[in-house]
């Protein structure tokens, strides 16, 4: 066995005991109760995947609800003009493809020169036995001169 190298020469603990080579890690000792309930060191998985998995789920279920009430529509309108503008009042013209036989509810909107919404209105249409199609002229009431005649939306009524 090689002799302890000394610090220094006063080093008066030489002899002491074996030398010190290595050192063993030990788990800490805490008193019962003091620090509440210990893990032992492994992750429950099983609860966060399933979590994520519900969470995926409610997600893509929603997703397609609310595709099929308010995703691809059967419900298309197309301007076709606007006539006898007034200070007051500008008829609108359009055309609605509905499905067959349907009823539907449009937004129709009036703006001046400047953008500005100067009217609106909401009418409901129904589409003869059959047909797939509505036109309309409809009258829609203005606080100003208007000069764009526009249908925000349409959609099913109820």
């Amino acid at each position: 066995m090689d002799p302890p190298i000394l610090a220094d020469g006063t080093d008066n603990f030489a002899g002491e005991g074996r030398p010190v080579n290595e050192t063993r890690a030990t788990t800490p000792a805490f008193p019962p109760g003091r620090y509440g309930h210990r893990r032992d060191g492994r992750r429950n998985r099983a609860v966060p995947i399933a979590v994520l998995a519900l969470v995926i789920a409610a997600s893509l279920l929603l997703t397609v609800r609310l595709y099929q009430r308010w995703g691809q529509t059967d419900y298309q309108a197309q301007i076709i003009g606007w006539t006898d503008v007034t200070p007051t009042s500008m008829t609108i013209r359009f055309t609605v493809t509905v499905p067959a036989g349907a009823s539907t509810t449009c937004l129709l909107r009036a703006r001046d020169y400047g953008g500005n919404e100067v009217g609106g209105r909401e009418v409901t249409l129904t589409a003869a036995a059959g047909a797939t199609a509505i036109a309309a002229d409809e009258l829609v009431s203005t606080t100003a001169r208007a000069s764009v005649g526009e249908v925000l939306r349409c959609r099913p009524t109820g």
